[in-house]
């Protein structure tokens, strides 16, 4: 719970952008972003020579031209949409919270963000990752970042982070509330839920028990004491709360969970996204609808991966139309489901015990 008498701020917090969509500002971005620990996960020299001598070479200038794609007259799409979110949420929030945005790489940066946060007089801290799934490359990188920048001083402000809200139903009724117009305008006979990928070693690493996560088909069908804290059975979670708010079904017939963004050769969690499009042409669809509920603000991953280069590869297979659902940017249900995400959290006796264990989308139960 916030602290007696101390001015409260609320940092929200997103992965981060280039400053341009041109070669030598996509470089440094992907410097800090791949020289993560949490990113690249593997031995410190390892990741070294893998970024240095095979990554940088020749990612950016192909990263920057699929950036340019999407790049708007304001800027980065996911900055322009995150700043009109926090402008959103501030005026909400007016006379309870000081609200900023950081961002985990590139600018406005968490230091930064902290710092207005603290020249406005905050000295009790609600952090929102903006992530709907906790995965150790985003939401715990920047956790773990902000905890740093607040330690950095003499004296300790207090923090509360705000825990993943997969299944919130602030959090899915908002994205049901965006999709449901779009899906019936489109005619879709099916929706694919494309979430972003992690390597399956990352799950692995979640797993308490290490002996639940990909074990079977079915690891990921309820979300248990084993698999809480696995990204890919929050995934799975979030899409079976959001199927059945639109009424598509019973997955496979009339919904598909998919995962996109792989990168390198190590195996990453599945089905993948590029795999599953041209299966569902060749199955009959024909009108696809594509949600990414990873995301809550369109990027890179949304508009250009799936919005350009998934839609022209589903319809060379045989499909007809794709359809690219908008994510949350700042549509008012989502925020209003942001303002009761922080009330709900700061009002709970322990925010890390999950404030709305009881409210979420379906039960935790023992399989």
């Amino acid at each position: 719970m916030a602290t007696p008498g101390a001015k409260r701020g609320l940092l929200l917090l997103n992965l981060g952008t280039p400053d341009a969509p041109e070669t030598g500002p996509v470089r440094r971005y992907l410097r800090e972003f791949l020289s993560d620990p949490r990113v690249l996960d593997i031995h410190p020299v390892g990741r070294w020579l893998l970024l240095n001598l095979i990554i940088l070479p020749v990612r950016p200038a192909k990263s920057a031209e699929a950036y340019r794609k999407v790049w708007t007259q304001a800027g980065s799409p996911l900055l322009v949409f995150s700043r009109e979110l926090t402008a959103a949420v501030s005026e909400r929030l007016a006379g309870e919270y000081e609200v900023a945005l950081g961002m985990r790489y590139g600018s406005p940066s968490i230091p930064d963000a902290v710092a207005a946060l603290r020249a406005r007089g905050v000295s009790d801290f609600t952090v929102l990752p903006l992530y709907p799934q906790e995965a150790a490359s985003s939401s715990a990188s920047s956790l773990a970042r902000t905890y740093e920048v607040m330690t950095e001083g003499w004296d300790v402000p207090n923090v509360r982070a705000v825990p993943a809200f997969h299944s919130h139903p602030g959090f899915l009724d908002a994205f049901t509330a965006v999709a449901r117009p779009v899906i019936a305008e489109a005619r879709a006979d099916h929706v694919l839920f494309s979430f972003h990928g992690v390597p399956e070693r990352h799950v692995k690493k979640s797993d308490p028990s290490g002996t639940h996560c990909l074990a079977s088909s079915s690891c990921c069908d309820a979300l248990t004491e084993a698999n809480r804290h696995c990204y890919r059975a929050q995934c799975f979670a979030t899409a079976r709360g959001l199927a059945e708010r639109l009424g598509l079904g019973p997955q496979g017939q009339g919904w598909t969970v998919s995962f996109q963004s792989r990168l390198g050769r190590t195996p990453w969690v599945k089905p993948y996204t590029d795999v599953v499009l041209p299966e569902l042409a060749q199955r009959g669809v024909k009108r696809l609808a594509v949600m990414c509920p990873a995301f809550v603000a369109d990027c890179l991953e949304t508009l250009e991966e799936v919005g350009i280069r998934a839609r022209e590869q589903f319809v060379e297979a045989g499909g007809e139309s794709l359809t690219l659902v908008p994510s949350l940017n700042a549509h008012p249900a989502w925020v209003d489901a942001v303002v009761r995400l922080v009330r709900e959290s700061d009002a709970a006796p322990t925010a890390a015990a999950g404030p709305w264990a009881g409210a979420t989308a379906e039960p935790t139960r023992a399989r």
